[in-house]
């Protein structure tokens, strides 16, 4: 035994603070009962895959079948696409989601960024603004789409059109649900009012994580505001550009509540998406093989969209 341990018995200690060895001089091992961390992940995995994945594995099956929603079923091959490219209907649909979609993509980051750089000054009211301007998007789309059937009231002094008539604006009063050629934009419409707030805070963001002091050498050079704005703001407003545009171009492919709650999809076929279509064929007509066939089809046109949208956008930020 050496002066700098002492035998105990159950084996020998070093003084010098060393780890505790066994009588043959190997260190005892300490079992560790800490429980490994992948058990803590396994509870949301597994409502996960009870409430997300077994129902979307259902639901690609269920595409390939005649399922009325009750009862059993028989497979029908690719049955419910055919059926699906000879649907009139259908494929209406999905030139308005396109177009409804354009239309709120590009208004609402438009109107987004402009709100983004005006409250992004230094004016007293800008909290106050941001707060009004982004209220909007905490509210249902259904209580928007209800507020919004009042405002497009057809009646000559009610809503809108009360509003214009009594500024002098009277010969562009319209019956806005209800006119074919109209719906679709006036959906859109309040589908801008209800989130171009909120493409601003996103922007709004952007624009903080700007340096000042880029903007300070631009003026000392010589840079006007739209020049500073060209080359300097634009090129790193990239990331939140890039946000705004896949969350607001997934949004209009899927919108459901607010053209549902507002049209019905009318008048006639005018306004109809491809998401009030899966839902009319499935609860309406009973038809839920062919619904779920037009789910599978609108979820991979969605990510088609999407990956592609997202690979120029990212190629984009890199060359900003």
């Amino acid at each position: 035994m050496t002066p700098t341990s002492e035998q105990t018995a159950s084996g020998t200690v070093s003084k010098a603070g060393g780890e505790p060895r066994t009588g043959s001089g190997r260190p005892v091992r300490h079992r560790d009962h800490t429980a490994p961390t992948w058990i803590f992940v396994v509870p949301a995995l597994v409502v996960y895959g009870v409430v997300v994945l077994y129902p979307s594995l259902a639901g690609v099956m269920y595409a390939f079948t005649d399922w009325s929603g009750i009862g059993g079923f028989s497979f029908t091959g690719l049955d419910n696409f055919r059926a699906l490219l000879d649907d009139s209907r259908a494929l209406e649909s999905v030139g308005n989601t396109l177009l409804l979609t354009i239309a709120v993509v590009v208004v609402q980051n438009g109107i987004g960024l402009l709100l983004a750089l005006g409250v992004h000054g230094n004016i007293k009211s800008r909290a106050l603004l941001r707060l009004i301007f982004f209220a909007p998007a905490v509210v249902s789309p259904v209580m928007v789409a209800i507020l919004w059937k009042y405002v497009y009231n057809p009646e000559n002094g009610a809503g809108l059109n009360g509003v214009l008539g009594a500024v002098g604006l009277g010969g562009l009063r319209q019956d806005w649900l209800g006119d074919p050629s109209l719906a679709l934009w006036s959906v859109a419409a309040m589908v801008v009012w209800q989130y171009a707030g909120y493409s601003m805070v996103v922007f709004l963001a952007g624009l903080q994580g700007v340096p000042a002091e880029l903007h300070e050498a631009a003026r000392i050079d010589g840079a006007g505001s739209w020049q500073r704005f060209r080359h300097v703001t634009w090129p790193l407003l990239a990331p939140a550009l890039t946000i705004n545009l896949m969350l607001s171009t997934i949004g209009g492919l899927k919108l459901f509540d607010q053209v549902y709650a507002a049209t019905n999809g009318g008048p006639g076929t005018s306004s109809e998406t491809l998401s009030t279509v899966l839902y009319k064929e499935a609860f309406v007509y009973g038809k839920f093989g062919y619904s779920t066939a037009v789910a599978l089809v609108l979820a991979l046109f969605v990510a088609a969209v999407s990956l592609v949208q997202l690979r120029y956008l990212r190629a984009r930020e890199v060359t900003a």
